[in-house]
């Protein structure tokens, strides 16, 4: 018997209490009323939707500042609040959570695409429990059911009241967060590793697709159409059911990398308005979640989210779209310094149009690529390597993680009653 077996078995041997977060404390907003010009020259630090997103704990070395007024009443984040995103293009990354582990004596506030979770007495959960807590498979599978939504998903508050969480006793969180602690900085270990070696692979691509006058730099709009993509209705089973055809989300990349050959979703012949854009076309994230690109091998659609790039019929000889594909990690940092605020977060579409990129002779391009092939296949296949193995131990860690958190209910008065 383990030594959480012999805790459980002491402590809580009847199972721990189930309670729904509505009544365990209450919810509070992000940022209102600001505009774009508060976010230049800020005076307080911001906790990033990204920040929120990517980590299971908020890293609290933040730059991102907000402006906020000596009188200015908003909420702000407090050491062990659990925050969530709010909304996603899909529900299952709808209300991605983090938690404020560390204490700090800075206000700290809340970007408006997230929202946050108070416990009304915090010595119910540990922070770093929490941490791993909500994001655990049991927990998740019930924060997707509160979200709604067609082309953009919201998480609903008031149904997030109704998410049943555990509450073990607190050497029971304790040696959780012990035996997960381990798990996660054996692969933070390996992923810094990894991490390095795409720092360098990066350096490399950046050195080698660095040009000047000696080549000819072209407006993207000479070189490609520009077109976004959309969604057809969801309310028209004919342009969904027995689909075929791909159609791309930003959650193709996040689960199936950047070069693509089929979708996770499909559409049907009767959805396409006009022409299907062609294979070797490039996908840019213009909307919402910006700095990501994707090269297709197929003919397809994507969501309004991606303008779609394909190559004039005069550059079908002049440029490589794998050449391009990997410049296009250039492109992606440009487009994150060139937004415009609206409902969602855009790229200045008239400057990108404008935005020029170098198209050196074709078999420089291709000596280019081949050495960057070699690169990325290094730092990215999932098949083999140290990228091979990280991906085993967050399966593993996983497995671990919804295995340690879930708990026998604790029988309520009226089961009790009956017995």
């Amino acid at each position: 018997m383990s030594k959480l077996d012999e805790m459980i078995a002491e402590l809580c041997p009847d199972g721990v209490p189930y309670k729904p977060l509505g009544e365990l404390g209450y919810f509070y907003g992000g940022l209102s009323g600001k505009s774009k010009d508060d976010f230049t020259n800020g005076n307080a630090k911001l906790i990033t939707y990204m920040n929120v997103y990517s980590n299971l704990a908020i890293d609290t070395e933040i730059s991102d500042m907000v402006k906020i007024g000596e009188n200015e009443k908003q909420n702000t984040v407090e050491y062990g609040d659990i925050l969530f995103t709010g909304s996603s293009e899909t529900p299952d990354e709808c209300g991605i959570s983090s938690v404020l582990t560390k204490e700090t004596n800075e206000k700290l506030y809340l970007n408006s695409f997230c929202f946050g979770f108070r416990l009304i007495d915090k010595d119910l959960l540990l922070p770093d429990f929490s941490k791993y807590l909500f994001r655990s498979e049991e927990i998740r599978k019930q924060i997707k059911r509160t979200a709604s939504g067609v082309t953009r998903f919201n998480v609903s508050k008031k149904k997030m009241e109704q998410v049943v969480i555990p509450l073990p006793p607190l050497p029971v969180q304790q040696e959780i967060v012990r035996i997960l602690d381990n798990f996660t900085e054996l692969t933070a270990e390996l992923t810094a590793e990894l991490t390095a070696r795409r720092k360098q692979y990066e350096y490399y691509r950046d050195l080698l697709l660095t040009f000047g006058d000696d080549v000819d730099w072209k407006p993207l709009e000479e070189v490609f159409e520009m077109k976004n993509g959309y969604t057809p209705s969801k309310s028209e089973p004919l342009y969904w059911e027995n689909g075929t055809i791909p159609w791309f989300r930003m959650e193709d990349i996040r689960e199936n990398g950047r070069i693509l050959s089929d979708s996770i979703q499909h559409i049907t012949p009767e959805a396409v308005k006009g022409n299907l854009f062609p294979a070797y076309s490039i996908i840019l994230a213009t909307s919402a979640t910006i700095g990501e690109h994707a090269l297709l091998t197929v003919d397809a659609l994507a969501n309004q989210r991606f303008t779609f790039l394909t190559r004039r019929q005069e550059y079908l000889s002049k440029l490589d779209m794998k050449f391009f594909y990997y410049y296009c990690f250039i492109l992606d940092e440009w487009c994150k310094d060139n937004v415009t605020l609206g409902n969602f977060l855009s790229v200045d579409m008239t400057k990108l149009r404008k935005y020029k990129i170098p198209v050196p002779p074709l078999e420089e391009q291709e000596r280019i690529v081949a050495i960057l092939d070699r690169f990325d296949a290094l730092c990215n296949d999932l098949t083999s390597g140290l990228p091979a193995e990280i991906e085993a131990r967050k399966k593993q860690y996983e497995y671990y993680r919804d295995k340690l958190l879930s708990f026998k209910a604790l029988p309520s008065k009226d089961e009790e009653a009956v017995k």
